[in-house]
C-alpha cells in the first residue's frame, strides 16, 4: 500500500524488470520504475520524444566538448538527416574532429596510462610518438596536417574570394561563422565522396546537405579557429563574430514552439539557451545531459529550473536533466526517444 502523503507519489520504485528481449525504448520505460539517475533518464526520454515528435517544435541542439571523437558523431549526423535538428550549436573541437573523420583520418581507442608508467610518463611517450590523447581516445598528429591541407585547399579559398568580393562592393569583408561552417560541411561532403572514405561525411556535411545552420560562437578556441586565424593573416578571409546572432535570433522568433537538447555545458549550452532572451517566447522543452553540478554557480552545471528564472524556459516548459557521462546517456536517450516516435 502506498503511503498517504501530502506530496504526489507517482509509482512504486521497486519494479524494475530486466529481460533479454528488451529494446532500448523498453529499457528506458523500466528506468521509470527505478530511482535516482535511472528515473531522470526516463524523464529525459519522455521530454525528448515529445519534443522531436512534434512537427511544430523548432529543435536546437547544443553539443559541447569533444563528443565527436568519443563516438557520438553518427548519432548527431543521423538526427540532422532525419529532421530532428533545426539548429546546431557546437564547438570548434567537434567540427575539427568531424572534418578529420570525413576526409579519412581516424580516432582510436587508447589507454589513460600504461602499466609500470606514471600518467606523465605515458603522455610524454605519446608526445614523442606524435599521438594526441583525449582521455582514452588517441589521434595521430599527422591527421591535423591532413586537416590543415583540407582547409587550405577546399575551404578557405572560396571564403577568401567571397571576402574579397564583399570588400570590393564596399561592404563588410567578413563572412559569418555559420557561413564558414557551411562551407566546411560542403567541402567535407565533397572530399568524403570523391575519396570514397569508409567513414561517413559526418555532422557538418549532414547539416550542409539538409540546410541546418551550424553555429560555433567560440570557433577561435580550437584548431579550426587557429587555422582560420593563420590563413587570415595573409588573405582577405576574416570572420564576423556577431553576424550569427541575427540568424539564430530569427530562428527563435519564428519558432511556433521551441525545444533544446543540450549535451554538456560551456559555450554551446549558454548560446543555445540565451537565444530565447531576445525572443517573445522561451523554450517549451529542454533536456540537458551533463556531469557538472550547480553548486559552483557556473553555467555548465546550472539547472534548467534556474534557466526558467532567467526567462529561457517557459514556466510550463517540460524539462529534464541527467547527471551522468553523456557518452552513455546520449545514445540511450536518443535511441529510446526515436523508438517511441517511430512507433507512434
Amino acid at each position: 500500500m502506498r503511503p498517504q502523503l501530502a506530496v504526489n507519489v507517482e509509482s512504486d520504485a521497486d519494479r524494475f524488470r530486466l529481460a533479454g528481449d528488451l529494446t532500448v525504448g523498453e529499457l528506458a520505460e523500466e528506468y521509470g520504475d527505478a530511482g535516482i539517475g535511472a528515473s531522470a533518464l526516463h524523464e529525459a526520454v519522455d521530454v525528448y520524444a515529445e519534443m522531436i515528435g512534434d512537427d511544430e517544435v523548432t529543435n536546437f541542439f547544443g553539443l559541447a566538448g569533444a563528443m565527436v571523437p568519443t563516438g557520438m558523431r553518427r548519432i548527431v549526423a543521423d538526427l540532422i538527416r532525419d529532421g530532428h535538428v533545426d539548429a546546431l550549436v557546437t564547438t570548434g573541437a567537434n567540427l575539427t574532429h568531424d572534418a578529420i573523420e570525413a576526409i579519412g583520418g581516424k580516432h582510436h581507442h587508447g589507454q589513460v596510462h600504461e602499466a609500470g608508467k606514471t600518467e606523465r610518463e605515458h603522455d610524454e611517450r605519446l608526445r614523442d610518438e606524435g599521438v594526441d590523447r583525449i582521455y582514452n581516445v588517441y589521434l595521430p598528429q599527422e591527421h591535423f596536417a591532413l586537416f590543415e591541407d583540407h582547409l587550405r585547399s577546399e575551404v578557405f579559398p572560396t571564403l577568401d574570394a567571397e571576402c574579397e568580393e564583399r570588400a570590393g562592393n564596399g561592404g563588410t569583408s567578413a563572412v559569418s561563422i555559420q557561413r564558414f561552417t557551411e562551407e566546411l560541411g560542403r567541402a567535407n561532403a565533397a572530399v568524403n565522396d570523391d575519396e570514397a572514405v569508409d567513414e561517413g561525411a559526418g555532422v557538418a556535411a549532414a547539416a550542409y546537405e539538409n540546410d541546418v545552420p551550424v553555429y560555433c560562437p567560440a570557433v577561435q578556441d580550437s584548431v579550426l579557429g587557429l587555422q582560420a586565424w593563420m590563413y587570415s593573416q595573409t588573405g582577405e578571409f576574416t570572420l564576423d563574430a556577431l553576424a550569427d546572432m541575427t540568424t539564430v535570433t530569427d530562428q527563435a522568433f519564428d519558432a511556433e514552439k521551441a525545444g533544446a537538447m543540450v549535451v554538456g555545458g560551456g559555450v554551446p549550452k549558454n548560446y543555445t539557451l540565451q537565444t530565447m532572451l531576445v525572443a517573445p517566447d522561451a523554450y517549451d522543452y529542454a533536456v540537458q545531459l551533463t556531469m557538472d553540478t550547480p553548486e559552483t554557480g557556473g553555467l555548465s552545471g546550472a539547472t534548467l529550473d534556474e534557466a526558467r528564472s532567467w526567462g529561457k524556459l517557459e514556466k510550463a516548459a517540460r524539462n529534464a536533466s541527467v547527471y551522468a557521462d553523456a557518452t552513455i546517456t546520449l545514445p540511450l536517450v536518443v535511441a529510446a526517444a526515436r523508438e517511441r516516435v517511430d512507433d507512434e
